[in-house]
């Protein structure tokens, strides 16, 4: 049988590596411009940290870890045998792959509370994983990457992340539009309609608009028990058009006649007053369909969109007052974003976003003459790796016609020949795989000239 690997995970070519890692290590200068420390927590958590945190429906995604050993051992058979498929896997998996890495950073700060001076800022870029349907764009193993503030209450920690994601898609070259919200308004306008105990169907619902569309979000509430003229009210509040201002003043009086005291207006008009006094290239846009199903958020939420590209949200996430309350730590407010790094890399791949270079990983090729310029050549390739050039040997002594098609091959730019002519005048001739030029030189000057053009 052809092997083959799981559905919803994927392999990953050199130049796709390297485009990645252009990616990364973008966010990751970002971060740490912005004065965010790195940490890694492990891919698997107990259960007992990660159910309760995602809602139901997050809940049903987790992969779960099966004990070591005979993990039916001490089940009697009737259990075994019965219907209940729930209480089955909670006694014979303790353990699962982690489902994003805010729940696991919530564990971290508690459990390592005497050690972490607050306000805490940290960042991590590390897989995670969801027994998600796989379909484009969505992926049962891939990589966030993740920054969060602990510790503080401040709007200017928001104001901060929305810089820190304006900065990545700008230097990445994206186009993009920035949605905010505040979750505390969506509280506050189910409150306004009657049904306050139905926020987080509602929200919920209201999540998958992009996905489902408007139809099926209003079949939704309908399930869950809001009338048609609840729906009504409803829905001429999140699809509000109009500028950022207009949309704020019309909620802000919606909520005064029913009697509603507004922190969440208050809130998210503060923070775009604070986001007027930064020079921010992307799109800012107030939406209120934005509801981040996730049940962690309280306050204000983000969620980035590649404008012209039909793709899910790119990065997303908001500020959460009570997670590390859940693991014994109250009083401890924190607000984060997450990048989706590989759906960042599908929307630069379709865009053709992704700089040449990056598909260039070796600069120079040194071209293999046999045992007569081997010495030589070693002693060369310690020169330019010490000049901080890229270079491999080639193994085998072929003919320069194959060597010149394994360089073509692989991208190099630059072909290094050492033949008897070169030794003797102790100079090297570099031939430029674009242009076919060939010129001799000394090991310093190549490394100059194949420096200038990185």
């Amino acid at each position: 049988m052809k092997p083959t690997i799981p559905s919803g995970t994927r392999d990953f070519s050199p130049i796709e590596m390297a485009r990645r890692n252009y990616i990364f290590n973008t966010i990751r200068s970002v971060f740490e411009l912005y004065g965010y420390q790195q940490i890694e927590t492990p891919s698997m958590e107990y259960l007992s940290t990660l159910l309760g945190k995602y809602g139901d429906e997050g809940d049903k995604l987790l992969f779960r870890i099966l004990n070591s050993g005979d993990y039916f051992s001490d089940i009697p058979k009737k259990e075994i045998n019965s219907d209940n498929a729930q209480g089955l896997a909670n006694k014979i998996s303790e353990k699962g792959l982690r489902y994003d890495l805010t729940v696991p950073f919530a564990r971290y700060v508690v459990q390592h509370r005497n050690d972490i001076t607050f306000p805490f800022k940290r960042f991590q870029i590390q897989p995670v994983w969801r027994a998600d349907r796989p379909q484009k764009g969505r992926y049962r193993e891939f990589y966030q990457c993740d920054a969060d503030v602990v510790g503080s209450d401040s709007l200017l920690n928001e104001v901060e992340l929305v810089q820190i994601i304006d900065e990545v898609f700008t230097r990445l070259g994206l186009d993009v539009t920035i949605k905010i919200n505040n979750r505390k308004i969506l509280a506050e306008i189910v409150q306004a309609i009657g049904h306050a105990d139905k926020l987080v169907d509602i929200t919920v619902a209201i999540d998958k608009y992009d996905k489902i569309g408007p139809d099926k979000v209003i079949e939704e509430l309908s399930n869950k028990g809001l009338s048609g003229g609840k729906i009504a009210k409803l829905w001429s509040l999140i699809i509000l058009r109009g500028d950022n201002s207009a949309k704020i003043k019309t909620i802000k009086s919606m909520l005064a006649d029913n009697k509603v005291s507004s922190v969440g207006m208050t809130e998210i008009e503060a923070l775009f007053d604070l986001l007027n006094h930064v020079d921010i290239q992307s799109t800012l846009e107030f939406d209120l369909k934005l509801a981040r199903g996730l049940n962690y958020y309280t306050g204000a939420i983000f969620e980035v969109k590649a404008n012209d590209v039909e793709m899910g949200s790119i990065s997303g996430g908001g500020r959460y007052d009570n997670l590390t309350g859940i693991f014994g730590l109250e009083g401890i407010s924190g607000v984060g974003i997450s990048f989706g790094a590989d759906r960042i890399y599908d929307v630069m791949n379709m865009q053709n976003k992704f700089p040449t270079n990056t598909n260039v990983l070796t600069k120079l090729l040194v071209a293999n003459f046999g045992e007569g310029s081997l010495s030589a050549c070693l002693k060369f390739i310690e020169t330019v790796h010490q000049g901080g050039i890229a270079a491999e040997l080639y193994p085998e002594p072929a003919k320069m016609k194959k060597q010149f098609s394994y360089a073509d091959s692989r991208n190099i730019p630059f072909v290094a020949i050492i033949g008897e002519e070169e030794l003797k005048d102790n100079v090297v001739s570099l031939k430029d795989m674009q242009t076919g030029e060939q010129k001799k030189m000394r090991a310093e000057e190549l490394i100059k000239t194949i420096n200038s053009t990185q």
